[in-house]
């Protein structure tokens, strides 16, 4: 038995079996028949992005942004609950398994989407699938059997918060997260999510979801970046521009330092405010968690504006997996190695 942790994200899917991790876009496209398969540079990408579920196909990721001719993308739950969130985590996990060895997994739903999908959710990954595995770099086909035998739901930023609690075996590491009440705001691409673990109960009073995911911030840019180039740029081929502080549309390179700074300012006043509204009962919070990839984009932004004691983030650690570390913990501390 198997213990995998998986953040199936509108921005970033996200899986880890406790050695190994792997990130890619949560974009998913057809499948073409390539002409010319090798690459003019050296190097194969470490995980397969090209998987076949049944009959149908599928390049996923960044090999979905590159090579795929119809690629979807959508922060519509439904539709993404419908289309996506399969493909997307069979291609996660797939790396991390043996054919047919029992799996049980841990993910998580921002809170806003959590009672009403956590059923359907853990009904679409709770079975045993059938899975064609194109290797990158010889093209070999692997049939695998996924067998996810135990799946268990969470709100999303409680990812975060087990990261922090336990160690490597599941177990209680931090004595802080578990005898104070620590406030959470995890902000991801589509939604942003607070909550508060009190002496790790969970608190509905103190809990919900806002619209206020980075992609608010992204889709300001992108409108800008429509008006003077004329293209309307997709979201996800933001993310690169965005770190950078500049893109190139047809020739023309565009500064997006000041645009940026502009759009997470407002965004991180926007989720302040939320925040500040929702825990104003709460004044005996012991700190405040930033987390969460658009967490670690908007944290310089968003900090000064919150009233209690930020806990910074750690400077060497990816944000983004910080959820998908402590679903992993979590497992362990359920089930066991």
């Amino acid at each position: 038995m198997k213990v995998l942790g998986a953040d199936i994200g509108f921005g970033y899917t996200k899986a880890t079996d406790g050695k190994q991790y792997q990130v890619f876009k949560s974009i998913v496209g057809e499948a073409n028949e390539a002409q010319f398969g090798e690459s003019l540079l050296p190097g194969v990408p470490q995980f397969p992005r090209h998987i076949a579920i049944g009959n149908q196909s599928y390049f996923v990721g960044e090999l979905a942004e590159q090579q795929s001719r119809g690629r979807g993308f959508t922060l519509d739950q439904n539709q993404f609950l419908a289309q996506y969130a399969k493909p997307l985590a069979l291609t996660a996990l797939a790396p991390f398994v043996a054919s047919g060895d029992p799996v049980r997994l841990v993910t998580g739903l921002p809170i806003s989407f959590f009672r009403r999908y956590k059923d359907p959710l853990t009904t679409l990954l709770q079975q045993r699938h059938t899975v064609t595995v194109v290797k990158p770099g010889t093209g070999e086909r692997e049939e695998k059997v996924i067998n996810v035998e135990k799946v268990r739901v969470i709100p999303q930023p409680f990812g975060s918060m087990f990261n922090l609690m336990l160690n490597d075996i599941g177990k209680p590491a931090s004595q802080r997260f578990i005898t104070e009440k620590i406030g959470i705001i995890d902000i991801g691409f589509r939604t942003a999510d607070y909550t508060i673990s009190d002496k790790t109960r969970y608190s509905e009073r103190g809990s919900q979801s806002s619209d206020s995911g980075i992609a608010v911030a992204y889709t300001a840019i992108a409108n800008v970046l429509q008006e003077k180039s004329g293209v309307n740029v997709e979201l996800y081929r933001l993310y690169e521009g965005v770190s950078r502080g500049t893109i190139k549309i047809k020739g023309k390179r565009y500064d997006l330092t000041g645009l940026v700074q502009q759009a997470f300012q407002q965004l991180a006043t926007r989720i302040a405010q939320e925040v500040n509204r929702l825990w104003s009962d709460d004044w005996d919070l012991d700190a405040i968690v930033i987390t969460g990839g658009g967490g670690a984009a908007l944290s310089a932004y968003l900090a000064p504006l919150l009233e209690g004691e930020v806990l910074p983030m750690p400077a060497d650690q990816d944000a983004r997996l910080n959820n998908v570390h402590g679903y992993w913990k979590y497992g362990l501390h359920l089930w066991g190695a």
